[in-house]
């Protein structure tokens, strides 16, 4: 991954809970973050005494490079939200500006605990469809803004693979959101859902209580039978 390519989103351990429908069950679990990014649920997770492991990319650079670049590209993604504002719902942020605001907090919480993580082993450079983990090593993985947000740069086959690499390395996957970046219905959805069924996989599209994106309010949830 190039530095430039970063995503700046950093989401919180709230969203989190409302995206994936998280339990105080599930908080306890040893938990996967795949594509976490500057997201501070790790740090948030850490703090409250549950185990989280993140990994991303981008975590091959340093906070001081991440924050850079999050700071490099901020004007350039809000206008672009402000520009379509009409693709979300405005109900947890009032405007395009308080979510930004919203976000460089998580970045900046994020930076404060990456190093230390780092070295923890809680924040790991590796990316699908292949990860560096053992069989079952983790009860839950959550998959946030990666597949499926990106099927017009991630093929069919990538998400596959990534899916059956989740499963090997967690009991359980969940998939958040199942739309692409402009808000429209990922094409992958239909065929990787029958091949998992195809596979004896346990699976449902389960809605949550969380939507920004308008229609963005649907998780996939999958386990081995």
């Amino acid at each position: 991954m190039k530095l430039h390519e970063i995503v700046p989103w950093g989401r919180t351990l709230a969203e989190y809970k409302l995206m994936f429908g998280l339990s105080e069950a599930d908080l306890n679990l040893q938990i996967l973050g795949c594509g976490d990014g500057p997201a501070s649920f790790n740090a948030e997770m850490t703090e409250l005494g549950h185990a989280v492991v993140s990994v991303d990319p981008i975590y091959e650079f340093s906070a001081t490079q991440i924050k850079q670049r999050v700071q490099q590209t901020y004007d350039l993604v809000i206008s672009q939200v402000r520009q379509n504002s009409d693709r979300y719902i405005w109900a947890n942020f009032r405007d395009a500006d308080a979510l930004g605001q919203a976000r460089l907090a998580a970045m900046e919480r994020f930076a404060l605990d990456y190093e230390a993580g780092k070295v923890e082993g809680r924040y790991l450079c590796q990316s699908l469809p292949r990860l560096q983990l053992a069989n079952d090593e983790f009860e839950l993985c959550l998959c946030s803004h990666l597949l499926f947000t990106y099927s017009e740069q991630l093929s069919l086959d990538f998400h596959l693979a990534s899916v059956h690499e989740l499963l090997r390395v967690a009991a359980e996957v969940r998939i958040f959101p199942l739309l692409q970046l402009d808000g429209t219905p990922s094409a992958y959805l239909d065929s990787v859902v029958q091949t998992l069924l195809s596979q004896s996989m346990s699976l449902q599209i389960q809605l949550v209580d969380y939507e920004f994106q308008k229609g963005g309010n649907q998780m996939l949830r999958i386990s081995r039978k």
